[in-house]
């Protein structure tokens, strides 16, 4: 029995299988997602989404859909599914009898007396999408038809029907190309038998996607169908279907797709889950290596998720030392200036020095660790002492963040250009992410460089900050850190950024206030799907994750979860508890196997909802969620062979 299950009754049921993702990438930028029945209901939902170089490599949906339509004696059955406001159009969902994802998406259809097989498969490292199609069973001549819909535009925009469209196409071996719009590569489809194509290019107008519309976006497309091709199949045989950025040889398509097929990782267990999740958020572009905060929407290479993200994704998952190097590596080359000069992520090059500790503790090697970014996390901590635009050096050690109109922590929603947290003064997580990366730096310097001018000025700011963090931070009627410190007072919300007085190798407070803390988190933030991003009591709450984009937005960081807040949770659970947290971590970790057939198919979501059913929403393969619950694992194996 498959490890991902799916109710088969149920497949036909659009309020059960549009709620369903499925997603492919080729570890370059580029991917293919949509819901398991063929309907896109995103307007970054598409076949082939891949980044193109001149238009700034951001990426661009060329592909959104593929109709297959069977032919039996002159009267077509067409498999695909568009959504036209309430109506459904066609309504080839209602044939599928079985999806499977092990280890890649497998739709099957029953038409009559037909039995058809989809097997989909993005070409690792290529603009290349794979379509096997095999006709398990049939007792009458049929035909296969194939009709694209193109669409040529950013993931983020829509587009509507135009004359500057090149409806234009160029024959190629095994079929044709086209390419809509200057400047954009041609598409190249081509099958691996001998087709006919019949070019009758039209508009197919006013597509609505269901989700943008739910959640208060423009949500309406237009998408040009070019024509068609047909060709015969016989009982038992499969042909392959190629839509690429580059001509290949449809010759070799079949043997291609089942080299490829056995690249694929199984997803036959929680583990391989999620190895095969991590896999999928890596993004090796030209000589950059890069990870991407989460699929469809989010950036590739962002500087807070990278640090946060990439010890899980590497190290904690599958010991690879030689990845996590090349793409801190290249992060530090290509994002330089904001990790020095200044940037609106406040706290987010300080988190370099977390990522590269757990490098540390993960290898042994300190010194090897120092002698690779030990200068430049110098120059990182020296940056916050001479001063940025976004953050100033206090007396008392203490870093003052303060921007106007700018959200400069993770906790960074807007409503109208306004954030909704802006939490200027003194953060609790960035000043206990300063006083980690002082430490760090001042005990690595001391063992492996020489006294000076720096130490001395890490060694008084660490001083400053111990005899001040306290007595800022601490809030007495409640028994855990203020989230923030302004020049009205404390912010006394309970929210999880404390976890990083628990959580880092080096903490300004007591082991007593590091307990008193967890405690507090336990009792008001800790659910079966991660941390609330607020508390229950508090009269801001909002638990639910839905309705329009100010109800969303306002949710977002006042109740709603954040699975990789688990990590900083755990990690200061077992520095205080040891392995009689062991059980308690399980459990936590082990919620999210519930939802691996639902949302992101095999992945875990970017923000669940802050109480029951804990409904996941945002990014379904959410690079931060993936990372943290890898690594939260990896310490629970950990301390179970601490405790034998």
């Amino acid at each position: 029995m498959a490890y991902l299950q799916f109710n088969k009754a149920e497949l036909v049921n659009l309020e059960y299988s549009l709620k369903r993702e499925l997603l492919a990438t080729n570890r370059a930028g580029g991917y293919c997602n949509t819901t398991i029945v063929g309907c896109n209901t995103r307007k970054y939902h598409g076949l082939l989404a891949v980044p193109i170089d001149r238009f700034g490599g951001h990426r661009y949906m060329l592909l959104s859909a593929l109709d297959e339509t069977l032919l039996q004696h002159g009267m077509p059955f067409n498999l695909g599914i568009h959504c036209y406001g309430d109506i459904y159009e066609p309504r080839g969902h209602k044939y599928i009898v079985d999806f499977e994802m092990d280890p890649y998406p497998v739709i099957t259809y029953r038409v009559g007396g037909m039995l058809f097989k989809k097997e989909i498969l993005f070409v690792v490292g290529s603009g290349q999408l794979l379509i096997r199609y095999t006709l398990l069973d049939a007792h009458s001549h049929t035909v296969l038809r194939l009709k694209p819909y193109l669409a040529f535009r950013s993931i983020h925009a829509l587009t509507v029907a135009n004359p500057d469209a090149d409806t234009h196409y160029r024959p190629e071996e095994g079929g044709v190309s086209f390419c809509l719009y200057k400047g954009f590569p041609r598409l190249h489809l081509q099958i691996s038998k001998k087709s006919d194509y019949v070019h009758a290019p039209d508009w197919y107008k006013n597509i609505v996607y269901k989700e943008e519309y739910r959640r208060g976006f423009d949500c309406q497309e237009d998408l040009l169908v070019p024509g068609f091709f047909e060709l015969p199949l016989e009982k038992g045989e499969s042909i392959v279907f190629s839509a690429s950025t580059e001509p290949v040889s449809h010759r070799n398509l079949k043997a291609q797709f089942t080299r490829e097929a056995k690249r694929r990782m199984p997803r036959d267990n929680y583990d391989n889950c999620l190895k095969a999740a991590a896999e999928q958020l890596f993004a090796e572009e030209g000589p950059l290596s890069r990870i991407c905060t989460g699929f469809s929407w989010h950036e590739i290479g962002g500087m807070r998720e990278t640090c946060i993200a990439l010890p899980g994704l590497t190290l904690y998952n599958n010991g690879d030392v030689k990845r996590f190097e090349k793409i801190l590596s290249d992060l530090i080359s290509e994002q330089k200036k904001p990790f020095l000069k200044g940037s609106d992520q406040v706290e987010s090059p300080l988190r370099l020095t977390e990522a590269v500790q757990q490098l540390v503790q993960f290898t042994g090697d300190a010194e090897d660790a120092w002698k690779k970014y030990g200068k430049f996390l110098k120059q990182v901590v020296e940056s916050y002492l001479n001063g940025r635009p976004e953050v100033k050096l206090h007396d008392n050690g203490l870093l003052w963040a303060e921007k106007p109109g700018v959200a400069l922590s993770w906790m960074n929603a807007y409503i109208d250009g306004k954030p909704v947290t802006e939490r200027r003064g003194y953060q609790v997580e960035t000043n206990c992410l300063w006083y980690n990366a002082v430490c760090f730096a001042l005990e690595m310097e001391t063992r492996f460089g020489k006294a000076g001018s720096f130490t001395k000025r890490c060694a008084d700011v660490k001083a400053a900050i111990e005899a001040c963090f306290y007595d800022v931070f601490w809030v007495e009627a409640r028994h855990h850190l203020a989230d923030y410190v302004d020049e009205t007072g404390q912010n006394v919300f309970t929210r999880p950024n404390q976890l990083y007085a628990c959580s880092l190798p080096y903490s300004p407070v007591s082991e007593e206030v590091q307990a008193d803390i967890l405690h507090a988190v336990e009792r008001e933030l800790v659910t079966t799907r991660g941390i609330r991003t607020l508390s229950p009591k508090n009269p801001l709450y909002r638990s639910r994750y839905d309705g329009n984009q100010i109800e969303r937005d306002t949710a977002t960081h006042n109740g709603c979860t954040r699975p990789w807040l688990l990590g900083a949770y755990a990690t200061g659970c077992f520095k205080l508890f040891g392995p009689s947290f062991v059980r308690k971590a399980q459990e936590l970790v082990d919620g999210f196997q519930e939802d691996l057939n639902i949302h992101g198919i095999a992945a875990v979501a970017e923000i669940y909802d802050g109480d029951p059913p804990y409904i996941p929403h945002g990014a379904i393969n959410s690079a931060l969620s993936v990372s943290e619950i890898i690594r939260v694992k990896y310490m629970i194996k950990q301390n179970k062979e601490e405790s034998l």
